[in-house]
């Protein structure tokens, strides 16, 4: 097959499946071609079955904001037309479907279909706001299939959008080989001593991560064990989380190493992982730190109760209860057979449950039963009207 896939080049979860389905995708034969305004961050390594098709948005005096839905939408057509493409993978509703919609009515000759993946935000936050609610519900409505990353979201989207749409789950994978316990002394002593343990938490540093609470966790756990605070990512909430670590007094035990392209050395030897996110529709860095056999303390939020088995491979807690999060962090850091006992059962979870040649598997079938079925309805016919007005 040959598969445009279309998704925002910058760190979190979305950017991280679409590159790596690529790349897996293209170890299997097919030609994989990444439309962005620049090269995936997870897109590393060569492939000759791999292209890079960049998206260049102009800015004029006329538009107070570049319109890159447009320009996505233009160069979508281009490769359309010059690789012609069997589909069209979107990652986002907002912008990515709507912009691969344009593409296909601009070329009507070349009758691509087009598959929508939901990763959340575009459900959960764009969605929720009135000016994208229709564009979004269009979208989905437009797409000639569409998947999401776990049930929860299947059924929020369902609720808020009223849409009768199927909607098949495919859930996010992890590459096991390189996203695995790292129980080397001689590799562990070079982040911290033998006696600390090591405390991790990675994302894109926005509010909705509220990673302030993971600094008052880490506090709580420092006052009963020496321990080290290791901050992946970047992002707004950056100086905040600064803030917060120096007025609880733990700014010198807490590391901020920026974004990271190797982000399995520093979880390969960590012993515990905080996710104390607002919204997580799966938490695909919970499901990576599952993989390297660390427990993961995180909250009942969105999907990640699909992912983190309370109470075997770590814990769930309510959103903004830190005391609880602190409390079953240290109790497990102090018990070394219990802590072990969870981490095996960690690293199993994500072997079983979540490999990705599973996952792979599931999203090529899922690709040849779009292609094999019958058109669906377009914004010209009077269903796909009244489906794309109606709220």
């Amino acid at each position: 097959m040959k598969i445009g896939m279309v998704c925002y080049p910058t760190v979190g979860g979305s950017g991280a499946i679409a590159a790596e389905l690529g790349l897996k995708l293209a170890a299997r034969g097919h030609d994989v071609h990444f439309i962005s305004y620049s090269v995936p961050f997870r897109l590393q390594g060569y492939s000759e079955r791999v292209h890079y098709h960049v998206v260049e948005v102009s800015s004029y005096p006329l538009f107070k904001f570049p319109p890159y839905d447009l320009a996505l939408a233009g160069k979508l057509m281009e490769v359309l037309e010059k690789v012609d493409l069997d589909l069209v993978h979107a990652h986002y509703a907002v912008p990515h479907a709507i912009s691969a919609y344009l593409a296909r009515q601009m070329l009507p000759s070349h009758p691509v279909k087009v598959i929508t993946t939901l990763h959340g935000t575009d459900i959960v936050v764009v969605g929720n706001d009135r000016s994208y609610f229709q564009i979004t519900r269009f979208g989905i409505e437009q797409s000639d299939g569409i998947t999401a990353v776990s049930n929860y979201l299947a059924r929020e989207t369902r609720r808020q959008f009223q849409t009768e749409k199927p909607i098949r789950v495919i859930p996010n994978f992890v590459d096991t080989t390189r996203f695995a316990p790292i129980r080397d002394p001689d590799k562990r002593q070079h982040f911290a001593r033998p006696d600390e343990k090591i405390v991790v938490h990675a994302s894109n540093f926005r509010p909705i991560k509220r990673i302030p609470d993971a600094v008052n966790v880490f506090a709580r756990i420092s006052r009963r064990m020496p321990a080290r605070f290791f901050l992946i990512g970047d992002g707004p909430e950056l100086p905040r989380v600064a803030t917060t670590a120096e007025s609880l007094g733990v700014l010198d035990k807490v590391i901020f190493l920026g974004q990271q392209e190797s982000v399995e050395e520093l979880l390969g030897v960590a012993d515990l992982f905080l996710l104390p996110s607002e919204f997580e529709s799966f938490g695909l860095a919970a499901l990576e730190a599952l993989s390297c056999g660390v427990p993961v303390v995180a909250t009942t939020a969105g999907g990640i109760p699909e992912v983190v088995d309370d109470g075997k491979n770590g814990f769930v807690c309510r959103i903004g209860d830190v005391e609880r999060m602190a409390e079953h962090s240290i109790a497990l850091l102090a018990n070394p057979e219990r802590w072990k006992s969870f981490a095996e059962s960690a690293r199993a979870s994500a072997v079983e449950r979540f490999p990705f040649d599973r996952i792979v598997d599931e999203y090529e079938k899922y690709y040849g039963e779009v292609l094999a079925a019958a058109p669906g309805p377009r914004s010209d016919t009077p269903s796909a009207k009244s489906a794309a007005t109606s709220s």
